[in-house]
C-alpha cells in the first residue's frame, strides 16, 4: 500500500484538487447529517437499528464513507494521503469499539487522539530535523526549508490545540452540539488558521520547476 512519500505533488493531485477536498470532507458531512436524521434513516432502513442510536448510526455510516473515500483516493489519485489515511484507521478502530460496546466515548475521543498524534508527530519530527508537513501539503504549495520548519511548528501546536478543544466540547456539551462542532466548528477554525499562515507561505514559497525562491 502506497502513501504520499514525496514532497513534489503528483499530477493527479494537481488535476483533481476538488476531488481531493470532497474525499476528505465527504465523510464528515455524512456523519453530521446521519446524526441529525438518524431516526429517519432507521425508519427507512431498519437494519441500521442494529447499530444503536443516532450517533452510532452516524458512526457506522462515517466509517463506511471513510473507507470508500480512501479506496476512491487510491484508485483516482494513485495514493493514500497521509492524514486521511491515519485518521481513517483511527475512525475504523474507535468507531467499531463505540458500536460494539455501545459506548460513545470511543468515537468522541477519536479527534483528540488523531490531533494529538499529528501534533506530536510534527513537533517530534522537528526535534529530529524533519519537517513532516511537506508530505501533507505537497499538492498545495512548495516552501524552502525554513518555511517548512516554521509552518510545521505552527501546525503541530495547532493540532494539539484542536485536541484540547475537542476534549472540552465533548465532555461539557450534548452529543448534537459535539457533532455540530466537529463538522461546522473545527473546519472554520482550521480554515481561519490556514489563511493566517499565508504570509509565511508567500514569504517562503519556491518555484517548483526551478527550485528558486519567489
Amino acid at each position: 500500500m502506497t502513501t504520499e512519500s514525496d514532497i513534489t505533488p503528483s499530477a493527479a493531485d494537481r488535476h483533481h484538487p476538488m476531488l481531493k477536498l470532497a474525499l476528505e470532507l465527504g465523510p464528515l458531512m455524512i456523519f453530521f447529517f446521519a446524526n441529525l436524521r438518524g431516526q429517519w434513516l432507521v425508519e427507512r432502513f431498519p437494519a441500521l437499528s442494529e447499530l444503536g442510536g443516532p450517533l452510532f448510526v452516524a458512526t457506522g455510516l462515517f466509517m463506511a464513507a471513510t473507507v470508500i473515500s480512501l479506496v476512491v483516493s487510491k484508485i483516482v489519485l494513485g495514493h493514500l494521503p497521509i492524514m486521511p489515511f491515519v485518521s481513517g484507521i483511527v475512525v475504523v478502530i474507535f468507531g467499531s469499539l463505540s458500536i460494539w460496546l455501545q459506548n460513545e466515548t470511543f468515537i468522541k475521543m477519536k479527534p483528540t487522539i488523531v490531533n494529538t498524534l499529528f501534533g506530536v508527530a510534527l513537533l517530534g519530527g522537528l526535534a529530529f530535523g524533519r519537517s513532516l508537513l511537506g508530505y501533507v501539503f505537497n499538492a498545495a504549495f512548495q516552501l524552502d526549508a525554513e518555511g517548512w520548519r516554521k509552518l510545521t511548528s505552527r501546525w503541530g501546536v495547532f493540532f494539539l490545540f484542536l485536541a484540547v478543544l475537542n476534549e472540552v466540547v465533548w465532555r461539557n456539551f450534548s452529543d448534537d452540539t459535539w457533532v455540530a462542532f466537529k463538522v461546522w466548528g473545527t473546519m472554520p477554525i482550521t480554515i481561519i488558521f490556514t489563511l493566517a499562515q499565508m504570509p509565511l507561505v508567500l514569504k517562503h514559497s519556491v518555484n517548483l520547476e526551478t527550485g528558486s525562491e519567489k
